[in-house]
């Protein structure tokens, strides 16, 4: 949403100044018979209190419109001179300045992912992102987690994520992903048409608390509902049956070994369409690992056959040091 420009909270100010300086022109001219800029001049100096004294004589009914110009004009000037001084105080000036410059980082955002809520849960996926140098955009609304967002100085987007307006102030049209962890499985729903109608090609992934919402938020349009409760009972139970696989997949996804787990997704312009796995190259020496193949329709194929044909929309996860994975890329990419 748009930042609040402070120069707006001087508005009424302004106007009560100007007000006050049309009324001591016209009076002066009325009055006194003054010409245009000699009136203006002497009610610019009332009103300022600089002291310079009359520029001519005054009658009587001139000085006693000139002690109501003081009253009301000096008013003006001090209303004025108090806005001023609370909106320095308050820091507004450069409150405004650090929220366009995250408009602008925002508005140069491609391919970006949309975390809605700060949550325990959000703040997780965020310290992710950060550390795979991901980018990211966060929405919430809630005032606690809106001032750790500006304390760690990340992206945010101040607003309900279910808005089409604060949605696409964070990008949604570019973005590549939208994740909906907000506390409310109501609010996930809410999130997920709104984010589905804007950008019908994003990857929604949504947060469900009960097991009766994930049907809802299929029907929605998430692409993958996830229950953090039913994760981590898997996880634990994994880790009582076996932990030292659990430990090797974890390293291999955190990036503290030299082996990698990637999913590269086939190009629009891969010259690999068409061939299969061999003829490709991507079972050569030096090429990752593939574990699995997905079809843009969701059949998927653990540990492909040699003979399977690469096709539009194809997902290919492999495993393999950094300079394997690179190579496999270059083909399908």
């Amino acid at each position: 949403m748009e930042a609040e420009n402070p120069l707006r909270r001087f508005q009424l100010s302004a106007l009560l100044v100007i007000v006050a300086l049309l009324y001591g022109t016209a009076g002066y001219m009325l009055i006194e018979g003054w010409n245009a800029v000699d009136a203006l001049y002497m009610a610019l100096t009332t009103i300022a209190t600089v002291g310079f004294g009359e520029i001519y004589p005054l009658s009587t009914a001139g000085r006693i419109f000139t002690m109501t110009l003081i009253l009301g004009g000096t008013g003006a000037i001090l209303y004025t001179l108090g806005v001023f001084a609370e909106t320095v105080a308050e820091g507004r000036f450069g409150t405004y300045r650090r929220q366009r410059r995250m408009q602008s980082e925002i508005a140069s955002l491609r391919g970006h992912f949309i975390v809605c809520g700060y949550g325990r849960i959000g703040t997780q996926i965020v310290r992710e992102f950060e550390r795979q140098h991901v980018p990211y955009v966060v929405v919430e609304v809630n005032p606690e987690p809106l001032a750790r967002l500006r304390r760690e100085g990340r992206r945010v987007v101040e607003g309900d994520a279910a808005s089409e307006e604060v949605l696409r102030s964070a990008g949604i049209e570019r973005a590549k992903g939208l994740l909906a962890v907000v506390d409310s499985d109501e609010r996930v729903v809410y999130i997920t048409l709104s984010a589905r109608a804007l950008n019908p090609g994003l990857y929604i992934t949504a947060r469900a608390s009960q097991p009766e919402s994930q049907r809802r938020l299929e029907l929605a349009g998430a692409n993958r509902v996830v229950s953090p409760y039913r994760m981590a009972g898997r996880l634990m139970a994994q880790l009582a049956l076996r932990p030292a696989v659990v430990d090797v997949i974890e390293t291999m996804q955190h990036g503290e070994s030299s082996i990698g787990i990637e999913e590269i997704l086939v190009g629009a312009t891969c010259a690999a369409r068409g061939r299969t796995l061999r003829e490709a190259g991507l079972l050569e020496s030096g090429r990752a690992r593939l574990l699995a193949l997905r079809r843009s329709g969701g059949t998927l194929h653990v540990n492909p056959e040699e003979g399977l044909r690469i096709e539009d929309g194809d997902l290919v996860v492999a495993m393999g040091a950094e300079s394997e994975l690179t190579a496999t890329a270059a083909i399908l990419q």
